[in-house]
């Protein structure tokens, strides 16, 4: 048996954060990570973003190892012994631990057909096997006009490739953003060459000699040399439910990151946690949140007791479009568009009861923390007193 001060599950940009969030503290206890992927910790937005752009693939490594750990990758935690303080993986090896951080991350929704043949689009490997198809510039369906749905069909007409976008809703970015902006996004793509095909729910998908054929309920078919769906996550909850962990949409955690049971904690894609500037628990799938509540995570492990208070903003690159946002983007919400230009600079803000809950900055940067303070604010605001607030 490995025996370890701090054991971490999960070998994501969470554990990395993590990693050195201990390290901060604690420069030389064990720290070992157990990860189900073979490559170590990277970043994974530029496998939408930066890498469709030229940046080189060793550009996205976080160099975990330096850090003075234990990495036991391409493994999974198959038995959780809280009351033992010790993990079991697939290749039969104990790990016992002092402190246990569940980093596990969310797996992809998947669809009812189509099999291994469909590319859920989230890892370093989904990445190659892509980046392989793209390279011969031939016909490439995305199912879902989401996050990664956007911006992998973006990606991929920016790389020659010709693309066919399918999804149930009326617009791109329809479940956060405000409806005549996510159909100016159908236009917007059709101008670049997609092929957006908005209100085609999949019904079927058909491999056969190394081409796949798509086919929707309203009768639309087409044929591709790969597909790709983005059709949302679930958080992969599985351990921490069998193990007796209260789990609710994720693995709920209080303020200092600490699940139900003493000396666990869980972070990133898969913890379920109180935002005290919306009164609310989130649970939230991107960067920021990742890292900050990561490291948060690692310090708390090492013994910090500060509260984990903080509200994590997401950001996405669509071809020359490109946007911050932060806090409840929800278009069932009021929605108060300032816009400078409209559809290409602007502020969308989200409101409930006269508070701001959301706010999305469409082409202006660099005022993540003013609106995190608006969100704060007990307000009341309305379109007027939003005006120019900003930089709409």
């Amino acid at each position: 048996m490995t025996a370890y001060r701090y054991l971490i599950i999960g070998g994501g940009m969470t554990a990395d954060a993590a990693v050195r969030g201990i390290r901060e503290l604690d420069a030389d206890g064990a720290i070992g990570v157990i990860g189900a992927e073979p490559d170590p910790p990277y970043n994974r937005p530029p496998l939408t973003k930066a890498l469709w752009k030229g940046d080189p693939l060793e550009s996205i490594w976080r160099k975990t190892g330096d850090a003075g750990i234990d990495l036991h990758l391409g493994r999974r935690v198959t038995a959780l012994d809280l009351p033992g303080k010790k993990v079991i993986d697939d290749h039969g090896d104990d790990h016992s631990f002092e402190k246990l951080l569940l980093a596990t991350g969310a797996r992809p929704r998947l669809l009812p057909f189509g099999g291994d043949a469909v590319i859920y689009y989230r890892t370093l490997e989904d990445y190659r096997r892509v980046r392989a198809v793209a390279a011969k510039a031939g016909p490439i369906v995305v199912i879902g006009g989401g996050f990664i749905g956007s911006e992998i069909a973006a990606a991929l007409a920016m790389n020659g490739c010709t693309v066919t976008m399918l999804f149930p809703e009326d617009g791109i970015g329809a479940r956060i953003f405000p409806a005549d902006l996510a159909g100016y996004l159908v236009k917007y793509y059709r101008d670049k060459g997609v092929d957006v095909r908005a209100g085609e729910q999949v019904a079927d998908i058909q491999a056969s000699a190394g081409r796949m054929t798509v086919s929707t309920k309203n009768g639309f078919t087409v044929k591709a040399d790969a597909v790709i769906a983005g059709v949302g996550v679930e958080p992969n909850t599985d351990l921490a439910r069998t193990a007796g962990l209260a789990v609710e949409d994720g693995i709920i955690v209080d303020e200092h990151l600490t699940a139900s049971l003493h000396d666990v904690f869980a972070a990133g894609d898969v913890a379920r946690f109180m935002s005290p500037a919306l009164g609310k628990r989130l649970r939230v799938e991107h960067e920021d949140n990742a890292l900050t509540m990561g490291n948060a995570a690692g310090r708390a492990m090492a013994g910090d007791d500060a509260p984990y208070t903080h509200l994590p903003f997401f950001y996405s690159d669509l071809f020359d479009l490109g946007y911050e946002a932060v806090g409840e983007t929800d278009p069932r919400l009021e929605v108060v568009a300032d816009w400078k230009t409209q559809f290409r600079e602007g502020v969308v803000y989200y409101l409930a009861a006269g508070r701001v809950r959301g706010v999305l900055l469409w082409g202006i940067f660099g005022k993540v923390d003013a609106a995190r303070q608006l969100i704060s604010d007990a307000g009341p605001f309305d379109a007027r007193t939003l005006k120019g607030r900003l930089g709409g």
